[in-house]
C-alpha cells in the first residue's frame, strides 16, 4: 500500500476512548482501496465540532458551523466532518440547512458519488451502504440518488464527475451521463473560481488540457471556457 492507516487508527482510538466513532471516507477510502497515494485524510464522525473540541482542543474551526474541522496529526492533515443531513440547496451550491445525525446510513445519502462514500472503521472494516464496492470494481462513476436531482442541488458535481472519470479512468454511469448533458448549462450559475479550481485539480492529477476540452465538449460543458 502507498498509504498506511496507522495515524488514522491512532486518531480513531482517541475518538473511541471519548465515546465516538471515526471512519475514513471520501477520496481517502477510495484511493486506499485502489492502492493509490493520497496526501490528506478525509474522515467522518458522529461527534459534533463542539464535542470534538473537548478532547482535541487544537482543531481548526473555520467551518465548524457546517460540521467540518481540521487537525494535524504527526505531519498528516485530517479533515473531519460530522455525520449530517443536508437540505434545500438554495444557491445551487451550499445546503441552506445542515442537521447533524448519528449514523453512517443517514450520512451516506447526502454524499455525491458511490465510490466516494465507502466507510472504513478503525478495525479497517469496510461499510458499504449501496453499490460502492461494486462500482469501484467495475470502474464506474455513479451518483447516490437521482442524478437529475443531485446535479440540480449542486451543478459543480458535473465537473467533479468529469474529474474523477479522467483522473481514475472510470466510466460515467448512463443515467448520470445523460443528466450531466441535460443540466450542463447550470454551471453558468456557479462561481468561476470554483470552476477553475476543479480544472486545476484535473490538471494537477495529470490530465492534459486537450483531454479536458474533449470531455467538456462531450457534455456541452461551458462552451468557450478557457482551459
Amino acid at each position: 500500500m502507498k498509504n498506511n492507516l496507522d495515524k488514522f487508527i491512532y486518531l480513531a482510538d482517541i475518538f473511541e476512548k471519548n465515546g465516538f466513532k471515526l471512519f475514513l471516507i471520501g477520496g481517502s477510502s477510495r484511493d486506499y482501496l485502489l492502492k493509490r497515494h493520497f496526501s490528506d485524510f478525509d474522515v467522518t464522525t458522529d461527534a459534533t465540532p463542539e464535542e470534538i473540541e473537548k478532547f482535541l482542543p487544537n482543531i481548526k474551526k473555520t467551518f465548524a458551523k457546517f460540521g467540518s474541522v481540521s487537525l494535524e496529526v504527526e505531519g498528516e492533515h485530517f479533515d473531519i466532518t460530522t455525520f449530517r443531513k443536508e437540505q434545500k440547496y438554495s444557491d445551487s451550491r451550499h445546503p441552506a440547512e445542515v442537521e447533524f445525525v448519528k449514523t453512517i446510513e443517514e450520512d451516506y445519502v447526502r454524499r455525491d458519488f458511490t465510490i466516494n462514500a465507502i466507510y472504513i472503521d478503525r478495525d479497517v472494516k469496510i461499510h458499504d451502504m449501496g453499490t460502492s464496492l461494486q462500482d469501484l470494481k467495475y470502474v464506474l462513476i455513479r451518483m447516490i440518488g437521482d442524478p437529475k436531482k443531485r446535479l440540480a442541488e449542486d451543478p459543480l458535481r458535473i465537473l467533479r464527475a468529469i474529474r474523477f472519470s479522467l483522473m481514475l479512468d472510470f466510466e460515467i454511469e448512463e443515467s448520470l451521463f445523460y443528466a450531466m448533458r441535460e443540466q450542463s448549462s447550470k454551471l453558468n450559475n456557479i462561481n468561476p473560481d470554483k470552476i477553475n479550481e476543479e480544472i486545476r485539480k484535473m490538471k494537477k492529477s495529470g490530465v492534459n488540457s486537450l483531454k479536458i476540452k474533449s470531455e467538456f465538449q462531450k457534455f456541452n460543458v461551458l462552451p468557450g471556457w478557457k482551459i
